[in-house]
């Protein structure tokens, strides 16, 4: 999810080559030398070549791995770990349901600098305006993967009306969950466990009908 930053892989997929495991590394660095330093000296006072030099590469390698500073924030590699999960769910489960066990599968795997880097990124979107302008850019490419995988399971067209509002909806009351626990300033675990129950509440309010 375009929430979130870096992905764990599974025995299920196939082994990366060395080639590719270094690049999952140099993005790795770059972000984590990014996250460090909009933490200490705030976004807009960090320009990349002041990242590119704490992660130790130059900021046209920056560059090549994050088109733009606004990317370092909002990409990630989670797309494809929550896609292939929701492919395994069960046909005859609801999609809504089978969206909140992958989520919630997917939140428990986070550890260490995971959590703090998904607190921090929370935090950016929230405070910065020109990362929450860009966010609906990265959502709706997120949307666009969630509605193939609900059209195969449903057979039906990524176009249908009814894919495009269940994905529209699953989005947004994600985003208002995760918000919701980023206004909260909690300790890192108890902000963790705060994001896992709002996702969870939120989804299952959503296969309720959304009822208030």
């Amino acid at each position: 999810m375009r929430f979130m930053a870096s992905a764990r892989t599974t025995s299920t997929r196939p082994k990366l080559g060395l080639r590719e495991r270094k690049k999952i590394q140099t993005r790795q660095a770059i972000r984590r030398a990014a996250y460090r330093l909009f933490t200490e000296q705030g976004y807009d006072a960090t320009p990349v070549d002041r990242i590119a030099e704490a992660a130790d590469v130059s900021p046209s390698t920056v560059f090549r791995y994050f088109p733009t500073k606004e990317d370092i924030v909002l990409s990630d590699e989670y797309d494809d770990v929550l896609l292939a999960a929701l492919r395994d769910r069960p046909l005859d489960e609801p999609p809504v349901a089978s969206l909140r066990r992958v989520l919630l599968d997917l939140f428990r795997q986070f550890a260490g600098d995971e959590r703090r880097e998904m607190l921090v990124r929370l935090t950016l979107i929230r405070q910065v305006p020109g990362l929450r302008a860009r966010m609906s850019e990265s959502m709706s490419r997120t949307g666009a993967l969630l509605a193939e995988v609900l059209a195969e399971r449903s057979d039906r067209s990524p176009e249908d009306f009814e894919v495009r509002v269940v994905v529209g909806a699953v989005l947004g009351v994600l985003q208002e969950a995760l918000f919701h626990c980023a206004d909260q300033d909690a300790a890192e675990d108890s902000a963790m466990a705060a994001m896992e129950e709002s996702i969870d509440r939120a989804l299952n309010m959503l296969s309720q009908g959304l009822p208030l």
